[in-house]
């Protein structure tokens, strides 16, 4: 294990037809089951929007090591589906990374540089069918 910089806290109860807040009270959210018409987020939203965010600031720090100028709005649509399959319920990954302005070239260099160095990246790699595609 390396140096710890953050730890998030976060207590669940009662799953996907519940509520999660964090220790800091920043989050404090209700959750329901994805398709529901209950009121809430569900794991798969959270999940698409760490990722992104994280993906983003991965994106933002190997940029700047391969000296290659962002565009001023950066931004990932992702999509994370729950599927079931013959050995149970699983994650699928789309991100879409919006470069615009950026070469096909650059647009390639970055992403490849930030799903290396991006935690999320680094703990679905092998795990989940992941699909990254460059918007330019």
């Amino acid at each position: 294990m390396g140096k710890v910089l953050y730890t998030a806290k976060v207590n669940v109860l009662n799953g996907r037809e519940g509520s999660a807040a964090s220790d800091d009270k920043r989050l404090d959210i209700n959750l329901s089951a994805p398709g529901s018409k209950e009121t809430g987020t569900n794991p798969e939203q959270l999940f698409a929007a760490g990722w992104s965010a994280c993906f983003i600031g991965a994106m933002r720090h190997n940029a700047a090591h391969l000296q290659i100028p962002l565009p001023e709005k950066v931004s990932v649509n992702a999509e994370v589906d729950l599927a079931a399959g013959e050995h149970g319920f699983s994650l699928q990954a789309r991100l879409f990374v919006n470069l615009p302005g950026l070469s096909q070239e650059q647009a390639t260099f970055v992403i490849e540089a930030a799903h290396h160095t991006c935690p999320y990246s680094k703990a679905t790699r092998g795990n989940i069918n992941v699909l990254i595609t460059a918007v330019i």
